[in-house]
C-alpha cells in the first residue's frame, strides 16, 4: 500500500525573479473578472423585495413547495405582496435537492451552492426556500452583458453570472478601476443587481481578486502582491483545484498557496503528472497565459438529474427508463435549439455510495435525433457494472458540429476529411477498449430501453 509523505518545502520562499521583475514593469495586460453577487438570490430579491436582509435559498425542485407558492401568489395578488412569514422555510423540504445559491444573509449560516437542503435545513431551518427560475435568471443575465457589449468591450463569457473582461486599452489600473466601477454602476442602475470585479494581470488572478471583497467589491491583485494577498490563501482557492486536489495536497502538508509556491515543480509531478504538477506550481505563483476566448462553440451539452430517491436498476427498471428517455428527449431539444449535431454521447451514473461513472461512445452519423440519442446512449448502459442503487443519471452530447455549417473550399473541406479520418485512426489504435467501437446490443439488464433499430439507410 502507498503511503503518502509530506512534501519538504523550500526554506527561504520569494518571489521568482521573473515576476518581482514583472512587478515593477507596467502590466502586459489587465483583465477584469466580474461576477454577479449571489446571482439567483440577487433576482429573486428583485420580485420579492420584501425578503431583503433575510435567509434566502435558491434550489430543489419540491412540487409541494411550489404549490404553496402558488396559491400565496393567488391569495395575495403579485409577489411582493406575500407576507415573508407565509412564505416555504427550508426545514419543510424533504428530498434530495441541492442549494443553488444563497442569499448572504443565508451564507452567514455556513451554508452555500451545492449543500444539499436536507443538511442545509439543519444550520438554518428558517431560511426561505425559492424554486430556481432559469428563465428568468437568462434574461437578466443577458441584460448585464448587453451592459458590457455597450462600451464595446472585449468579453469572455463564462457562464450565467460571470464574464472575464480585457481592460488592457486603459493603459494603467486607475483608469481601469474607474471603468469597473462605471461597469458596476451601469449593471446596478440597469437591472438593480450588484456585482463584484477582479483586476489582475491575468485570467486566474482576476477570478480570485473578484472574490476578495464581496458584494459590490473591486479588488486588484498584481504580481506585487502576490505574497500579500495570494500566498496566505488556502490551495482550494485556485480556481482548478477541487475538492480532491485540496485534500491530496494537504495530505501532502500543503495547506497554503505559499506551500505550493514553495515546492519543486518534480516533487508535485511526481504525485500530480508532469502537466498538473506543472500548472500548480505555476497557478501558486499567479502565472497564466490564457488568452480571452471571445467567441466559443459549444463542445458538449449534458442533461442529468439527481432521482428523489435511490432507484433499484432492476426493480425500478421501468421508472428510470422514463427518465433515462426524458433526458434524452431533453437534450435533443437542447441541440436543436442551439442548432447542432453531435457525434458522440456518454452516460453519468452516480450511485448510493456516490461513486460515479462515466462511458461513451462515438458514432459516425452526427444526429439531433432524440430517439438515436436514446438508442446510442443505451448502448453506453451495457459497460456499467449495475451493483449499486442509481442516485443520479445523465446524458451528454459531445463532438457537436453546426447543423448548417457555413460552405467551406474543396480545398478546405478534402483536409478536413482527412483530418477527421486521422484523428479516429489515432483514436482506435490508442483508446482503452471500452471507448473502441462496437456492435450494438440490447443491454442484459434493461432490454426494454433500446429495442435494436434497423439503421437507416444513410448509414454506412
Amino acid at each position: 500500500m502507498q503511503t503518502t509523505r509530506a512534501i519538504v518545502l523550500h526554506e527561504g520562499l520569494r518571489l521568482p525573479d521573473d515576476l518581482a521583475n514583472m512587478a515593477e514593469k507596467p502590466l502586459p495586460r489587465l483583465i477584469a473578472h466580474l461576477d454577479m453577487d449571489a446571482f439567483f438570490a440577487s433576482v429573486e430579491l428583485l420580485r420579492f423585495p420584501q425578503l431583503q436582509g433575510l435567509s434566502l435559498v435558491v434550489g430543489g425542485r419540491s412540487k409541494s413547495i411550489a404549490h404553496q407558492m402558488d396559491r400565496l401568489l393567488a391569495e395575495y395578488g403579485s409577489h411582493e405582496r406575500i407576507a415573508a412569514d407565509r412564505m416555504p422555510r427550508l426545514r419543510q423540504y424533504q428530498g434530495r435537492g441541492v442549494i443553488t445559491t444563497a442569499s448572504y444573509a443565508a451564507r452567514a449560516f455556513a451554508i452555500g451552492s451545492g449543500m444539499g437542503l436536507m443538511k442545509a435545513a439543519e444550520r438554518c431551518p428558517e431560511a426561505i426556500l425559492l424554486a430556481a427560475d432559469f428563465e428568468r435568471y437568462r434574461d437578466y443575465s443577458r441584460r448585464f452583458k448587453a451592459i458590457i457589449s455597450s462600451h464595446g468591450l472585449a468579453m469572455e463569457d463564462r457562464g450565467i453570472d460571470e464574464v472575464y473582461i480585457d481592460l488592457t486599452h486603459c493603459g494603467d489600473i486607475d483608469a481601469a478601476q474607474d471603468l469597473a466601477r462605471h461597469l458596476q454602476s451601469s449593471i446596478f442602475d440597469a437591472t438593480g443587481l450588484s456585482c463584484s470585479i477582479g483586476l489582475a494581470p491575468n485570467k486566474l488572478l482576476a477570478k480570485i481578486a473578484s472574490d476578495m471583497q464581496k458584494p459590490n467589491g473591486l479588488s486588484l491583485l498584481t504580481a506585487a502582491s502576490i505574497q500579500e494577498k495570494l500566498w496566505p490563501l488556502p490551495v482550494s482557492r485556485l480556481h482548478g483545484v477541487g475538492p480532491r486536489t485540496a485534500a491530496k495536497l494537504q495530505a501532502l502538508g500543503l495547506h497554503q498557496i505559499a506551500h505550493l509556491a514553495a515546492c519543486k515543480a518534480s516533487d508535485l509531478q511526481a504525485h500530480f503528472g508532469l502537466a498538473h504538477g506543472r500548472w500548480l506550481i505555476d497557478a501558486s505563483r499567479g502565472i497564466d497565459e490564457r488568452p480571452l476566448v471571445l467567441a466559443s462553440e459549444p463542445i458538449s451539452m449534458s442533461r442529468e438529474t439527481t432521482l428523489e430517491r435511490d432507484m433499484h436498476p432492476k426493480q425500478d427498471r421501468l421508472e428510470l427508463g422514463a427518465v433515462f428517455t426524458r433526458l434524452c428527449q431533453q437534450l435533443a431539444a437542447d441541440l436543436q435549439k442551439k442548432e447542432r449535431l453531435c457525434r458522440a454521447v456518454s452516460v453519468k451514473i452516480r450511485n448510493d455510495q456516490f461513486k460515479t461513472s462515466t462511458r461513451d461512445l462515438s458514432f459516425a452519423q452526427a444526429t439531433d435525433d432524440p430517439a438515436l440519442l436514446r438508442h446510442w446512449a443505451s448502448q453506453c448502459l451495457k459497460r456499467f457494472n449495475f451493483d449499486r442503487r442509481i442516485r443520479l443519471l445523465g446524458v451528454k452530447a459531445a463532438r457537436l458540429i453546426p447543423k448548417h455549417p457555413k460552405p467551406a473550399s474543396p480545398a478546405a473541406t478534402l483536409s478536413a476529411l482527412h483530418d477527421e479520418d486521422r484523428r479516429l485512426e489515432n483514436r482506435a489504435l490508442n483508446l482503452p477498449e471500452q471507448f473502441q467501437p462496437f456492435e450494438p446490443t440490447q443491454h442484459p439488464l434493461w432490454p426494454e430501453l433500446e429495442p435494436i433499430p434497423r439503421p437507416p439507410d444513410t448509414w454506412e
